[in-house]
């Protein structure tokens, strides 16, 4: 089985494009984890700047490289596919509810909609602290060649 630093390493982002902080759970049927957006993010002081929020873009990324990514690299390894396959979000259909805003913790939890020929599909929520849903969706990705 994979240990969230299996999964982690096998992230396909750098440092400064990784919005996963820690996974609780993961298994053959979906995955929760978090991440808390910096106070200090550079893109807080250009996306309304008088009152700064998260760009929809990076929740609904967020969303995916917990809810979709990890899932796949996780369902990847158990069913013995090569490693050296990043595995990538392809498509997405997201609902925005609320806001974001810097500092906040947000949950994210995916749920395994199937996972076949290398292909995943799942519905993804995201929470704010107080459990309140900010996003939800359904959410696409593939293991592909390098």
């Amino acid at each position: 089985m994979s240990t969230f630093k299996d999964i982690q390493s096998a992230l396909p982002y750098g440092p400064d494009f990784c919005f996963v902080d820690r996974l609780t759970e993961i298994n053959e049927t979906g995955s929760t984890g978090y991440y808390t957006f910096p106070e200090k993010a550079d893109y807080f002081e250009s996306h309304f700047p008088s009152h700064p929020v998260t760009p929809g873009v990076l929740l609904c990324e967020c969303m995916a490289q917990i809810g979709l990514v990890c899932l796949g690299i996780f369902l990847a390894k158990a069913k013995g596919q090569p490693e050296a396959r990043p595995f990538v979000f392809t498509e997405s259909q997201v609902h925005y509810l609320q806001q974001v805003l810097p500092g906040e913790q947000v949950k994210v939890v995916s749920e395994k909609i199937y996972y076949r020929l290398g292909k995943l599909k799942c519905k993804v929520t995201m929470y704010n602290a107080q459990g309140e849903r900010v996003c939800y969706g359904t959410m696409a990705g593939m293991l592909i060649k390098k």
